[in-house]
């Protein structure tokens, strides 16, 4: 119980900073019912994620890749999904078994080593769009939460040009720190520095990118987000930007009107 308490009590540290950092940004502000309202679920999802998924349920759902023997019409679209900081393929565990059931084949992938740079990402996220690909004859869906999104920019940049956007049919961000977040200057970790708030890494990402490629993306994000703030660094210009009221950051993953919007891009 004392351990429940602690972790409730430091994410609501977490809660304050973000309301001070979100000060200056243009997204609208949340109430405090709002926020008190985020942090209570966001102290739920947490523990689930990191207390029983992530540990115990990471193998439990295998990839699923079903052949196609002559059946009539194109696959449904397949979906890579790319966890973020701290994580491990653990986190989709409830998106698993809802993407077989609607016929969408999928890839959860593992980014090692946990602490490396995103860029050494690039080579797994690559292997998995192919396995998507090959199965269902269509480019992918990829969706990223938190560091998985700018994972996903990363293998794009490593990707030719031309090819990128075959190889991808849309990306989904689901509060991914595209501009960094201000927690990242904190972090020891070499992953963490490189999602500092406007960093070297960052801002060399953006710079590489070619004109139009954020067309190609989605972003989800909130300013009730605790991990990723200003909340408009969760943002790309020229993406699909979908502001989410008063949800928390891992608590996005599982919203059930992001889940949904999630489902109708894969529909496209």
């Amino acid at each position: 119980m004392l351990a429940l308490l602690g972790f409730r009590l430091l994410m609501g540290l977490q809660f304050v900073l973000m309301a001070r950092a979100n000060r200056a940004d243009p997204s609208p502000a949340p109430g405090a019912g709002q926020m008190l309202r985020a942090w209570w679920a966001e102290s739920g999802w947490a523990t689930r994620v990191f207390g029983w998924w992530q540990p115990f349920r990471r193998g439990a759902i295998a990839d699923w890749l079903p052949e196609r023997r002559g059946e009539p019409g194109p696959a449904p679209r397949g979906v890579v999904l790319v966890h973020g900081f701290l994580c491990n393929r653990g986190f989709w565990t409830p998106w698993l078994p809802l993407l077989r059931e609607r016929g969408h084949a999928f890839v959860a992938v593992d980014l090692e080593p946990p602490f490396g740079s995103i860029d050494d990402y690039a080579a797994t996220i690559d292997a998995a769009v192919g396995r998507v690909t090959e199965a269902t004859g269509r480019a992918p869906v990829v969706i990223g939460h938190s560091m998985g999104g700018i994972a996903a920019r990363a293998w794009l940049r490593a990707c030719d040009a031309g090819r990128a956007e075959a190889c991808a049919h849309r990306v989904i961000t689901l509060g991914s720190p595209h501009g960094g977040t201000w927690a990242g200057r904190f972090s020891h970790a070499v992953n963490g520095r490189q999602m500092a708030l406007e960093g070297e890494w960052v801002q060399a990402l953006r710079r590489a990118e070619p004109p139009g490629r954020a067309a190609l993306f989605t972003c989800f994000y909130s300013s009730c987000d605790n991990i990723v703030f200003p909340a408009g660094t969760a943002t790309l210009p020229g993406a699909d930007n979908r502001f989410v009221p008063g949800v928390a950051h891992v608590q996005m993953a599982f919203h059930p009107p992001v889940m949904r919007a999630c489902l109708e891009l894969l529909a496209d």
